[in-house]
C-alpha cells in the first residue's frame, strides 16, 4: 500500500531541475524562482532566444532548445541537459498549447497538434527520462495539468481533454513509481496570466501572475505534495464543483459561465 507523500525538499541548492516548455509565463517564472533558490536549470522550449532571455547572466542556468513533438529529439535533448547539469533530479514537463473551441466548430488539425504536444510529448519525456531516475534510485517527475482536468468547460473540449489525460497519467505514474524510490507530482495551476491565457474573452476568476504561479509550485514540492493546485480558493472550488451530482453539477456551471 502507498501511505506516503513525495518526500520534501528541505534546499534547492544544487538541485538539477529539467523544465520543459520554460520559454514564457509559468515555466521561465518557475526557471527563475528556482535559480534564485539555488538550483542548477536547464530550460527547453523550441525558441533559442526567448531561452536565452531567460537563462542571461545564469551561470547555473543552461538553455537546450528542441521541438518537443519531435520523436527523435528527445534522446539528443536529454544528454544535451545532462552534460549541462551534470544530472538530473526533477523534470517538469510543462510543453502545452492552448484552443479554445466549439464543438460545432473546431478544427481536427489544432486537436491533433494539442495531444501531440499536450499529452504525446510527456510519454516521450517518460521514455528518457525514467530509466534514468530508477537507475539513480531518486529523482521526480512534475507534471503539468490544469485544473480544467477536473469537469468539462465551455470551450475546453480540446485542453480540458489533454489535461485529463495528464491528471490520470499522473496517479498511474505515482502508484507505480513511488515505491520504487521516485517523486511525482501533479501542477494543478487555475487561470495564470501567460500568453497562452490572453485570448479568453471572458472573466478569469483568482487570475495569478506567472512569479505567482511559480510560487507556489516551488510550496508545493517543498511539502512533498502529490497535487500542487491553486489558487487556493478558486481550484478548490472548481474540485468541489467536480464532485457534485451530474445535474447540480451541470446547472452550476451553466450558472457561472452563462452558457
Amino acid at each position: 500500500m502507498i501511505c506516503r507523500l513525495n518526500p520534501p525538499i528541505a534546499d534547492w541548492s544544487g538541485r538539477r531541475v529539467w523544465i520543459v516548455g520554460a520559454s514564457s509565463g509559468i515555466g521561465a517564472a518557475l526557471a527563475d524562482a528556482l535559480l534564485n533558490a539555488g538550483a542548477r536549470v536547464a530550460i527547453s522550449a523550441r525558441r533559442l532566444d526567448a531561452l536565452e532571455q531567460v537563462a542571461a547572466g545564469r551561470a547555473t542556468a543552461c538553455a537546450v532548445d528542441f521541438d518537443a513533438t519531435d520523436p527523435t529529439a528527445w534522446p539528443q535533448a536529454f544528454a544535451r541537459v545532462l552534460e549541462g547539469l551534470g544530472g538530473l533530479d526533477l523534470v517538469v514537463l510543462g510543453a502545452a498549447r492552448y484552443e479554445p473551441a466549439h464543438p460545432w466548430d473546431f478544427d481536427m488539425e489544432k486537436v491533433q497538434a494539442s495531444f501531440e504536444l499536450n499529452v504525446v510529448s510527456v510519454y516521450r519525456a517518460l521514455t528518457v527520462v525514467v530509466p534514468h531516475l530508477l537507475a539513480q534510485g531518486s529523482g521526480g517527475i512534475a507534471l503539468v495539468g490544469s485544473i480544467a482536468a477536473y469537469t468539462g468547460l465551455p470551450r475546453s473540449m480540446i485542453y480540458g481533454a489533454t489535461k485529463a489525460a495528464l491528471r490520470n497519467l499522473a496517479e498511474s505514474l505515482y502508484f507505480e513509481l513511488a515505491p520504487k524510490g521516485l517523486s511525482v507530482y501533479l501542477m494543478s495551476p487555475g487561470f495564470v496570466a501567460t500568453p497562452m491565457t490572453s485570448v479568453n474573452e471572458f472573466p478569469m476568476p483568482g487570475l495569478l501572475t506567472p512569479s505567482q504561479a511559480a510560487e507556489r509550485m516551488m510550496r508545493g514540492l517543498e511539502r512533498g505534495r502529490f497535487e500542487i493546485r491553486f489558487p487556493r480558493g478558486f481550484a478548490g472550488a472548481v474540485r468541489w464543483v467536480s464532485r457534485l451530482p451530474d445535474r447540480l453539477r451541470f446547472w452550476l456551471l451553466h450558472k457561472a459561465t452563462g452558457m
